[in-house]
């Protein structure tokens, strides 16, 4: 089952102002799991967008179960075996769970009419194989982000494709899914499927892979087996570099509190009572299981979800934050977990993105906008956040999603707030990025900023928080200091109220 199943070579992709693939190889074998890791902009989505026909490549060739191919198109890739379930997932909101399952391959009555009793039978046959307990006809919208993500998985199994491309599979799933999406890619390797998965997670990649390719800037770096790598040797692959800590020093110092929530509750979300402090200079994390009202409580302290009741107070004064607008008067900032759908403007450029919060800051005679002064603000985001882009003039829509992730924070830094809130914050982004936010962060702290962090990476909390709040049910289920806990704690009190 060890033979090659997928062969790219010498593969070239060129954009304006940058060589994104410069002769990269990628073997799959026949039954295998193959990491495919690297630096955001490294090129492994370009490379995987090459395979899959959404670019056309500029030269190498591409062969598939021993036959050459060159897909035209996503649909192409499909109907020739080839599946990819996207870090950003692109699905029709307003439609059901099973038409987005069979969208453009709807089976017919009499040839001619849709048969939705036939899709429900087939999209229940496919969930019950893989153990998804989705009901087929929910609107997508309605799911949370890691149902949906179930969902794409399924969709991309339903092909019956002898490579399946998982790009950041993992992102929006809790350690319960991440178990049963392993058990699935098992059983697909077990058929003689070739499996490539996209993670910046080390952990995963050692645990679940067979063999790993590492790129850097758009080259091949290495192919080695998993069982042959440790964890600093892959991050000394992917940066060039020796990175001998996963987490900063954490040297802020907690002071005064500077925001006091009470009995916070949502009008239409899973939140029903959320009562906590945030310090100067405090790093306050948020964890719990998906469903647990984690994010609801900074979409409601930042008043993009309704509040039913509760009180907020800043600085000792009671303030409402009904709106974004307002919560950004305010002092606040939110980094939301998705960033395509609520984060980005990907038509829009770099700097358009970067200045957009704070575009008051950048008035002449409280009429016309400066264009030089955003263009010094972009500049100083581009280069604070190490942003790897040709220039401010680049659709962000084009970057890698780490570094789309980098613009949203400098959008956020620029406008001063004095409570950040990060839904996610790393989601997506390579070892190399994430130290760099974590000292970011730390940094915000040390300037006296407050800040409160939903992850669901438990290293993550416990390496740069100073306090953990424990969300189960839609409620605080206790807080824990980061210090003097555990995992096991923080699991314990997760599934306290579910």
């Amino acid at each position: 089952m060890d033979s090659a199943l997928l062969e790219m070579r010498n593969i070239t992709k060129e954009f304006p102002g940058v060589k994104a693939l410069n002769g990269v190889n990628l073997t799959v074998r026949r039954g295998t799991v193959h990491a495919l890791m690297g630096e955001n902009g490294a090129g492994k989505s370009t490379l995987m967008k090459c395979l899959f026909g959404i670019y056309h490549r500029d030269s190498g060739t591409v062969t598939l179960d021993g036959k050459q191919v060159e897909f035209k198109s996503a649909k192409e890739a499909l109907e020739n075996g080839v599946a990819m379930v996207h870090q950003e997932l692109n699905q029709a909101l307003t439609r059901s769970v099973q038409d987005n399952l069979w969208l453009g391959r709807y089976p017919k009555k009499f040839g001619v009419m849709v048969s939705e009793s036939e899709m429900k039978k087939r999209t229940e046959e496919i969930f019950k194989t893989l153990n998804v307990t989705v009901n087929p006809k929910a609107i997508m919208s309605t799911l949370p982000v890691s149902q949906r993500q179930m969902v794409e998985i399924a969709k991309a199994v339903s092909y019956d494709s002898k490579i399946i491309v998982f790009d950041e599979p993992t992102s929006s799933l809790t350690e319960t899914e991440v178990e049963h999406l392993f058990r699935i890619i098992n059983m697909l390797r077990d058929k003689g499927c070739g499996i490539i998965y996209i993670s910046h997670k080390m952990e995963e990649i050692l645990r679940i892979s067979d063999d790993v390719t590492i790129m850097r800037d758009g080259q091949w770096i290495a192919t080695r087996p998993a069982s042959e790598l440790t964890m600093d040797e892959i991050i000394k692959l992917m940066v060039g570099r020796e990175l001998t800590n996963r987490f900063p020093p954490k040297t802020n110092k907690p002071e005064d509190v500077i925001l006091d929530v009470q009995h916070l509750k949502g009008k239409y979300t899973r939140l029903k009572d959320a009562t906590f402090q945030l310090r100067k200079g405090e790093i306050l994390g948020i964890a719990g299981l998906d469903g647990s009202g984690r994010t609801e409580v900074l979409e409601n302290l930042f008043g993009v979800m309704t509040k039913e009741s509760g009180t907020i107070t800043l600085h000792g004064k009671q303030i409402k934050n009904r709106s974004p607008k307002e919560s950004i008067k305010n002092g606040f900032a939110l980094l939301t977990e998705e960033r395509r759908a609520t984060g980005i403007f990907g038509i829009r450029d770099i700097k358009d993105n970067t200045v957009i919060s704070s575009l008051n800051d950048y008035l002449i005679g409280g009429i016309c906008l400066s264009d030089k002064k955003m263009v010094e603000k972009t500049d100083w985001g581009i280069k604070a956040m190490h942003i790897k882009t040709p220039t401010q003039k680049t659709q962000i829509r084009s970057l890698s999603g780490g570094n789309q992730q980098k613009v949203i924070i400098a959008r956020w830094l620029l406008t001063k707030p004095e409570v950040l809130l990060l839904d996610e914050p790393t989601r997506g982004i390579d070892v190399g990025a994430k130290y760099e936010i974590y000292q970011l962060i730390i940094d915000l702290a040390n300037e006296g900023k407050g800040v409160i962090m939903v992850s669901s990476e438990m290293p993550e909390l416990l390496g740069v928080c100073d306090r953990i709040l424990v969300m189960s049910g839609g409620q605080v289920a206790g807080e824990v200091d980061a210090k003097n806990t555990s995992q096991e704690e923080i699991l314990t009190l997760a599934a306290k109220y579910v």
